[in-house]
């Protein structure tokens, strides 16, 4: 068989040329120990975000001012009659009036609240939005958590402290 030669005079190889390997994975680093040794500080773990999925939610925003959370009272209200359920307004508004009110000695500039409904049950979040409140500095929420304890449609609630804010939260049987 006669080599290819092309203008030139160079050699045309027969066989199309090798590529190259892809590159290896890097090493990935050593596992951390799942226990730390006596006496060592605890460490914080991060602070997932607020996610809702698979069901109907509303958020609104408000200014830290004295009429904010009766305003929320009413929009969470409305929100879930146009979702077709029928609250006990009074209840709601007055946990709204609690919840919002929690976050509010924060002193943020402003505040959130996210709705969201399934089953039966709404969950009412607030965020304050008061970045860096120091621990010893800010209300701990258990004064506001036995207030909502003394209302028949609270099911469950909670509070939650990080470097972007208190977040109060409870869910309402509807």
């Amino acid at each position: 068989m006669a080599s290819r030669t092309n203008i030139d005079g160079d050699h045309k190889p027969d066989y199309p040329p090798k590529t190259p390997p892809p590159p290896k994975r890097p090493i990935s680093p050593p596992r951390p120990d799942r226990e730390a040794p006596p006496g060592a500080p605890l460490m914080a773990t991060a602070r997932r975000g607020v996610a809702l999925k698979d069901r109907r939610a509303a958020n609104w925003v408000h200014e830290n001012a004295p009429w904010s959370p009766a305003k929320a009272g009413r929009q969470v209200v409305a929100q879930l009659r146009a979702w077709g359920h029928r609250p006990d307004e009074p209840a709601v508004e007055a946990v709204l009036r609690e919840l919002v009110g929690g976050v509010l000695q924060d002193g943020g500039r402003r505040i959130s609240v996210h709705l969201s409904d399934q089953d039966g049950q709404a969950c009412v979040l607030v965020l304050s939005h008061q970045h860096n409140l120091a621990v010893g500095h800010a209300p701990d929420g258990d004064d506001v958590l036995a207030e909502l304890s003394a209302h028949g449609i609270v099911s469950s609630c909670g509070t939650d402290l990080a470097e972007d804010g208190r977040r109060l939260w409870a869910v309402l049987d509807l």
